[in-house]
């Protein structure tokens, strides 16, 4: 099976955006979550998580992303299981989402970079000040994170077969573990001077 290491390697091989490698961190730290609640293997999600948008530079647009991805990790010895997942979270590729792998992965990606997108508008810029409520404000506001589709993080959180506000918070503490590695932990107001 493809490791952690492996994976990783292959999206910086093919991810240089600082940005979408972060994206893949945030959606591990949210998957690698799940797998532990979920008594799965917490190694194989990590893994989709990193790969599943590794192709995005160089296949940006549907319906090539993740499909035209699929050869290369073919190619580098990935998994059938692991390639269906990451294929699986692209709603174009006519692949259906069978497995809780699957509907985890595709239930956690949008969620992720909308959480991201919400603790960046912060004042400390930190994912500890991000709560559900604010994020369920937040999904109501169409130009905020409009690249976002708030209409995958409903079907997503319904796929998995969880509450959305459940969902957020989950995630949200999942980030939250690795807020250091993500650039999310905030900063800290400056100390007023005596």
């Amino acid at each position: 099976m493809t490791d952690r290491q492996q994976a990783w390697d292959i999206l910086c091989e093919f991810t240089k955006s600082e940005n979408l490698r972060k994206h893949a961190l945030t959606v591990e730290a949210c998957l690698a979550a799940y797998a532990r609640k979920f008594g799965e293997d917490e190694t194989k999600w990590s893994v989709v998580a990193l790969l599943h948008d590794f192709d995005y530079e160089i296949h940006p647009d549907a319906p090539d992303h993740a499909v035209k991805g699929e050869p290369i990790l073919a190619a580098r010895g990935v998994s059938d299981e692991i390639r269906r997942a990451v294929v699986s979270h692209a709603g174009y590729s006519g692949v259906s989402r069978d497995s809780l792998l699957e509907k985890t992965l595709f239930a956690c990606d949008e969620l992720a970079g909308f959480l991201t997108a919400c603790a960046l508008v912060k004042p400390n810029k930190s994912i500890f000040e991000v709560e559900a409520r604010s994020v369920r404000k937040k999904m109501k506001d169409k130009a905020f994170a409009r690249s976002v589709s708030r209409e995958d993080i409903l079907a997503g959180a319904a796929g998995l077969g969880v509450d959305l506000d459940e969902h957020i918070g989950f995630c949200v503490r999942a980030i939250q573990s690795r807020a250091a590695d993500l650039g999310l932990e905030g900063t800290q107001p400056a100390q007023p001077s005596a």
